[in-house]
C-alpha cells in the first residue's frame, strides 16, 4: 500500500515524470480556458453573447472532432511529429482570431475552428507514456489519481489566469498569452526522451480505430453520460443562484465540486484498492450518480455548497479509474487514440447537458436542472451494469509499455507487456 503523499512523491522523483506532468498541463490552458477567453475577447470587441457562445460551440465541436483523429495520428506517427505541429497550429488559429477581432466573420470561423480542431491530444499522450516511464503499476495508478487531481487544478487555475491577464493586459493579450504556453508546454513534452522514443504497437488496418473495442464503446458512454450531468450542473447552479439573489453562488457551488473531487482524488490514490478495476468503476460511479441526489434539496446558499462538495468527491476517482481500464481494453496500437475519445464523449456530453439544462429548467423551475444531473448520473451507471459482459476484466492484463529505448534494456518490471490485448 503507498502511502498517501509517498505514492505521489515516488511517483514524481522518477526520471522525466514531473517535466512530463507539467509540459502537459501547461500545454493543456488553452484548451482549459477558451470557452472564457473567446467570450471575453468577443465581449471587449463589441460582440454579442449569441455570437461568443456560437464561436464558444464552434471551437468545442472543432476540438472533439480533431482529438481522436490527431490521436489515431500520434499512434500511427510517434508525438513529436504530430503534438508539436498540431499545438503551432492552434495557438496560431487563436492568435488569427485575436488579430482581426470579428470582422470578417468567415475569417473568425475558420480561425476558431482551427483553433479548436489541432488542439494537441496531449492529455491521450500523457497517458500512453506513462507505463513506460514509471513501469510499477502502483506508480501508474498513482499518475493516473493525480492526473485527474491536477485537471481539476487546472480548471480552477485556468480561469483566474485569464481575468488576471485581462486585467494587467487585455483580452486579446491573454489569448496570445495563454497560446504561446500552450506551445511551451507541448514542446517540453516532445522534446523529452520518453515522448521522442516512444513507439505505438503495431495495429490493424481498419477505419474504425480504437472504436472497434467493446469495452472503450462501454466507457465512452458511460462517461457521456457523467459529463452531461456536469454540464447541466453548471447551469442550474447559475439559475439556483438567481433564484436565491447571490450571484456568488454559482461560484460557490462549482468551486465546491472541484474541491470535493480534489480531495476524492486524493484520497483514492493514497493506497491500492481491492477488486478489478472494472469492478471498482462500478462502485465508484454508483457513488457518483449518489451524490447528485441530494442537490435536489436545494437547500439554503451554504448548506447547497456543502452538499456540492460531496457531490464532486467520486469524480477524480473515476476518472482515475478510467484511464486504468482504457488502458487495459484499448485494442493494440491505438492507446492515445481511446484516450482521446474518451476526452471527446466527457467534452460532448458537458456540452449537451449545458443545451439541455438550459430550457428544462426554464419551463420546469431550477429543481429540474439539478434533475437533469441526477438522470445523466444514473444513466452513467445503467450504460455500465447492463453491459457488464463488455467490460468484463481482460483475462491477461494488457497495461501498456510502449516500445522505447528502457524496454528494450529490459527495464520494465515483470508483468507488463508492450502491447494490448487485440
Amino acid at each position: 500500500m503507498a502511502a498517501a503523499g509517498g505514492g505521489y512523491v515516488d511517483m514524481l522523483k522518477t526520471r522525466h515524470a514531473a517535466r512530463l506532468l507539467t509540459g502537459t498541463l501547461v500545454g493543456r490552458l488553452p484548451n482549459a480556458t477558451a470557452a472564457l477567453a473567446i467570450v471575453l475577447f468577443v465581449r471587449a470587441e463589441g460582440g454579442s453573447y449569441t455570437l461568443a457562445s456560437v464561436l464558444s460551440a464552434v471551437y468545442g465541436v472543432a476540438n472533439a472532432v480533431g482529438q481522436p483523429l490527431l490521436g489515431r495520428a500520434v499512434d500511427l506517427h510517434g508525438q513529436p511529429r504530430v503534438l508539436l505541429p498540431s499545438a503551432l497550429l492552434a495557438a496560431l488559429g487563436m492568435s488569427l482570431f485575436a488579430a482581426v477581432g470579428l470582422e470578417p466573420l468567415p475569417v473568425v470561423y475558420a480561425a476558431v475552428i482551427v483553433a479548436g480542431f489541432f488542439t494537441p491530444p496531449l492529455e491521450g499522450g500523457l497517458r500512453a507514456l506513462w507505463p513506460s516511464v514509471l513501469k510499477s503499476q502502483d506508480r501508474i495508478h498513482a499518475a493516473y489519481s493525480l492526473d485527474a487531481i491536477a485537471q481539476e487544478v487546472m480548471y480552477v487555475v485556468g480561469p483566474l489566469l485569464i481575468t488576471w491577464l485581462v486585467s494587467c493586459w487585455s483580452e486579446a493579450g491573454a489569448l496570445y498569452v495563454i497560446n504561446a504556453l500552450g506551445a511551451l508546454g507541448a514542446l517540453a513534452v516532445v522534446t523529452s526522451p520518453p515522448s521522442r522514443q516512444w513507439r505505438s504497437e503495431p495495429r490493424d488496418a481498419h477505419w474504425l480505430g480504437a472504436l472497434r473495442s467493446r469495452g472503450l464503446l462501454v466507457l465512452l458512454g458511460t462517461f457521456f453520460f457523467i459529463g452531461s450531468a456536469l454540464g447541466s450542473i453548471a447551469v442550474a447552479a447559475v439559475a439556483y443562484g438567481d433564484a436565491h439573489h447571490n450571484g456568488d453562488a454559482a461560484g460557490w457551488i462549482l468551486s465546491a465540486l472541484g474541491v470535493g473531487a480534489l480531495i476524492g482524488g486524493t484520497v483514492y490514490g493514497a493506497r491500492e484498492w481491492p477488486g478489478s478495476p472494472e469492478q471498482r468503476l462500478r462502485v465508484l460511479v454508483t457513488g457518483l450518480a449518489a451524490g447528485y441526489v441530494p442537490l435536489l434539496l436545494m437547500p439554503g446558499v451554504w448548506p447547497m455548497v456543502v452538499l456540492a462538495g460531496v457531490a464532486g468527491v467520486f469524480l477524480a476517482p473515476c476518472l482515475a479509474c478510467a484511464f486504468v481500464v482504457v488502458d487495459r481494453h484499448a485494442l493494440r496500437g491505438t492507446v492515445t487514440e481511446a484516450f482521446s475519445w474518451l476526452v471527446t464523449s466527457f467534452g460532448v456530453g458537458a456540452a449537451i447537458g449545458t443545451a439541455v439544462a438550459g430550457p428544462v429548467l426554464q419551463h420546469a423551475g431550477v429543481r429540474s436542472g439539478f434533475l437533469v444531473a441526477v438522470g445523466g448520473g444514473a444513466a452513467a451507471l445503467v450504460v455500465l451494469l447492463c453491459a457488464r459482459r463488455s467490460l468484463r476484466a481482460p483475462e491477461v492484463p494488457s497495461t501498456v509499455v510502449a516500445r522505447s529505448e528502457n524496454d528494450r534494456n529490459g527495464a520494465v518490471e515483470p508483468g507488463f507487456s508492450a502491447g494490448h490485448q487485440a
